[in-house]
């Protein structure tokens, strides 16, 4: 007998391919309990939102954002990259 492998039912597209060919599943997102956010974590939210794997509103409930704060993260990537979400990096960039 087979073994049959079920994946969950979810919304939208299971993996996106990044402009840069890298392709992004949802288990690239970091945990929905996730407490200390480093830029990695965060840009793999706002690249999430921004190629489709989930929506904004489904972000920003999942790791319990407000739009302000996901609207920095946003900006800051656009402005200056992945590494403007550094800590340090957004005292600067401001």
């Amino acid at each position: 007998m087979g073994e049959t492998m079920y994946l969950k039912k979810v919304d939208g597209p299971r993996a996106v391919t990044l402009p840069d060919g890298r392709v992004m599943t949802r288990a690239d997102l970091p945990a929905r309990d996730t407490k200390r956010w480093v830029a990695s974590r965060k840009a793999a939210v706002v690249h999430g939102v921004q190629h489709g794997l989930i929506t904004k509103s489904e972000a920003m409930e999942r790791y319990n954002l407000s739009e302000e704060e996901f609207a920095s993260w946003c900006r800051a990537v656009a402005r200056h990259g992945e590494s403007a979400l550094k800590t340090t990096a957004l005292q600067r960039y401001r």
